[in-house]
């Protein structure tokens, strides 16, 4: 198979699973990271294969530096190439405002959706960069509009980190633009995926539906959609780009 090499950080569920299907369908050769739920993410594997695409699973904590290094070592050695880079894996936590929250739930916040993902894009950009040798690429980012809303009484740690993620998608597309590699970012808004679950609300997207202009929640698929385009030749000249998923919220 001659399709693009596509590596997807939290590729076992929601956003990351929906991309890592739509890839496979249009060609690419997938690689999926998971944490911790190792059947999931084989579920995701089956639906590549499915779809005619070669694809793997490979766990990593983005928590731990060495465990990013030696998925992008793996990636690139079965493979022989990096394409694409989905900057997805990230951490969301019940809903507390900032004065009940933990030093431990912050530093954890921190460490995979801040450290995790600029240490994901270090990783891409050395194996991409021509400056290093690569022939180029494409990095998109998983931000969220609580980058710009702020999340009051919910998330204001997880809304904290995605605006962090939006700061190193513009200042790193400027670094990197004249070495053949484009940095974008993806903003989703209310999407029905279960990292509801996570925060104790599973039906948070069915209460607040009617606060989107659009009136009704995001899919996954959907997001998906917006991510491909933009690692695809037809975004060629967009790079530092935060692009809205979110039903106009």
């Amino acid at each position: 198979m001659s399709g693009p090499v596509t590596l997807i950080t939290g590729g076992s569920r929601g956003i990351g699973a929906a991309t890592a299907r739509a890839a496979a369908a249009r060609g690419a050769r997938v690689v999926i990271s998971y944490a911790n739920d190792e059947d999931a993410a084989a579920s995701v594997v089956e639906a590549c294969h499915a779809a005619g695409s070669e694809a793997v699973a490979l766990r990593c904590d983005v928590a731990v530096e060495q465990e990013i290094v030696d998925l992008f070592d793996a990636t690139v050695e079965r493979f022989g190439r990096l394409d694409v880079v989905v900057n997805n894996a990230g951490i969301l936590r019940p809903i507390a405002r900032l004065d009940d929250m933990g030093v431990d739930r912050l530093r954890e916040m921190v460490a995979v959706n801040v450290v995790g993902a600029l240490v994901v894009a270090r990783e891409a950009v050395r194996r991409m960069s021509t400056r290093h040798g690569g022939v180029g690429g494409a990095i998109v980012n998983v931000s969220s509009v609580a980058a710009y809303l702020g999340s009051p009484n919910e998330f204001i740690d997880y809304a904290a980190t995605k605006g962090a993620i939006d700061t190193m998608t513009i200042g790193l597309a400027k670094e990197v633009a004249n070495e053949g590699v484009r940095v974008n970012a993806v903003r989703p808004g209310l999407i029905d995926t279960d990292i509801h679950g996570s925060s104790g609300v599973p039906d948070r997207v069915e209460r607040l539906q009617a606060t989107i202009p659009m009136q009704r929640g995001g899919t996954a698929e959907e997001v998906a959609d917006v991510i491909l385009w933009l690692a695809s030749d037809a975004a060629g000249y967009v790079t530092g780009a935060l692009v809205n998923c979110s039903g106009g919220r």
